[in-house]
């Protein structure tokens, strides 16, 4: 399992993420991000070595993509089209190749549900960037959607929320939605890698499987996370309490 994050959003903490993490999803101006932030992402990238994404989102600066807009499927198309075509110039510029798309915020659960939705996206990624993979969810509606479309998938875990009893996130609505701790955060992550499952809000055990963690770039406590998480995914199992159990990351979500 590697890591991932979401960056170029403006959080400030982009130089001291990427030596932590496999792969960078790079804001590519839906909401957030433009042609200069998007190429000095990229050029922090390659310095790096990291794999490069596009994040393309619902074009809602206002409300930082987390809202659900309602676009139709034409319009999902279009907006993801645009994004990604200004996102594979920076990159061409920079001479890189663009390994895979992450969906943001409120596009990204939607494009999980709905195969209409998911269709229009994966329209998208396959006519601007050809053979770039996917991240979302396992066992969701993209996943299934972009098997039948011949596209890569690759399945994300996300440390810090909760998870339905059937493997979709619990909503953010709900007053336990995001998980406060950073042991208990990292003890999801290993469950996962080790097991293949975790235990969901109402308590189940239910299977899931995933290949990339996410660490959400723009969150006040990324850096600790995407520290610690680098460093028991490189390490192993934790021995001992090396984190404190009072710690609260929930700010960076």
């Amino acid at each position: 399992m590697d890591i991932n994050a979401d960056l170029g959003e403006g959080g400030g903490q982009d130089a001291a993420l990427m030596p932590l993490i496999a792969r960078a999803n790079i804001a590519c101006g839906g909401h957030a991000g433009d042609a200069a932030r998007m190429r000095a992402t990229l050029r922090l990238a390659e310095r790096h070595g990291i794999q490069i994404g596009a994040h393309p989102g619902y074009p809602d600066r206002a409300r930082f993509g987390r809202t659900e807009t309602g676009a139709t499927p034409a319009q999902i198309e279009a907006d993801c089209t645009s994004q990604l075509e200004a996102f594979r110039r920076e990159a061409q510029r920079c001479g890189l190749a663009v390994a895979h798309v992450k969906a943001h915020g409120a596009l990204y659960h939607r494009l999980m549900q709905d195969p209409s939705a998911a269709d229009a996206f994966l329209r998208a990624v396959r006519a601007v960037l050809g053979g770039a993979a996917v991240l979302g969810l396992p066992g969701s509606v993209l996943q299934e959607r972009a098997r039948l479309a011949g596209i890569g998938f690759i399945a994300e875990l996300f440390a810090d929320r909760r998870y339905e009893d059937d493997g979709q996130l619990t909503l953010r609505t709900l007053p336990d939605a995001v998980i406060a701790t950073l042991d208990e955060a990292l003890a999801q992550v290993l469950s996962v890698r080790d097991t293949g499952r975790l235990r969901s809000r109402t308590g189940q055990m239910i299977q899931l499987h995933a290949q990339t963690v996410c660490v959400h770039g723009d969150g006040e406590q990324a850096l600790t996370l995407a520290r610690a998480l680098h460093r028991v995914l490189r390490c192993g199992p934790r021995r001992g309490r090396e984190h404190p159990n009072h710690f609260d990351i929930r700010q960076q979500t």
